[in-house]
């Protein structure tokens, strides 16, 4: 977790409650207490009215509440579309976390919007996503985080097959479709993979140092798409 959706989140849990000790919220965010302290002494800091000291507990001062979310109804609109994009076609744990997300914006609104979400008439049925796939994406999005190599058995368009030993770098969705762009081991090149065609992948315990040579960056702008382009809101 980033430190600004942890100092986020330690906000969110302390509210609605009466006094919160740092070793519960240590639990609850998977770090030591020691960083709870810190992030409790940098949210004060930043003049976030939180009463309490260590070895007590804490709690937000009486009448605090986060600011609003200002957002357009064409912008919560864009949102709740990704959204629900995001859990018929991604993978399964991202599909959860954008549902999560969506709560909590929900939550943070305006009271008199609350619920706006609910009436969007954008959707994105799920009917044909295929269990395996968002396996894979859950698994090879963790692969490219932590930099592990992958294997996995792959099949071409023309029934041939091979057997493969990538870096992982980048999943990109085509409708339907997601593909994985990696430095594949065995060719000493770049090369992109249909997920549905991937099979027995595994995540190595051997990790990769991305070069510049062998970075997506390098690959989107030898292909004339550069990251920022695709980066760009």
């Amino acid at each position: 977790m980033r430190r600004a959706d942890r100092l986020f989140q330690i906000v969110t849990l302390l509210r609605g409650r009466r006094l919160t000790t740092a070793k519960w919220l240590a639990e609850q965010l998977e770090v030591s207490e020691r960083t709870v302290y810190r992030d409790i002494a940098d949210l004060i800091a930043a003049g976030t009215a939180i009463d309490g000291e260590a070895g007590v507990g804490y709690r937000l001062a009486r009448g605090f509440e986060l600011p609003p979310l200002a957002f357009s109804v064409d912008e919560l609109e864009a949102i709740v579309a990704g959204v629900r994009m995001v859990r018929a076609w991604g993978g399964h744990a991202l599909g959860q976390a954008a549902a999560a997300a969506l709560t909590k914006i929900d939550a943070v609104m305006p009271a008199e919007r609350r619920g706006e979400a609910n009436q969007s008439v954008f959707f994105a049925p799920d009917l044909a996503r295929e269990f395996s796939v968002g396996l894979a994406l859950d698994q090879l999005r963790a692969a490219i985080h932590a930099r592990r190599v992958v294997t996995f058995g792959y099949t071409r368009a023309d029934d041939e097959r091979s057997h493969r030993s990538v870096w992982p770098l980048g999943l990109f969705f085509w409708g339907k479709r997601w593909t994985l762009c990696s430095w594949c081991e065995t060719r000493q090149d770049f090369r992109n993979f249909r997920i549905d065609r991937i099979e027995e992948l595994t995540l190595l315990d051997r990790h990769f140092e991305e070069r510049p040579e062998t970075s997506l960056a390098f690959y989107l702008e030898q292909v004339g798409t550069p990251l920022d382009r695709l980066q760009a809101p």
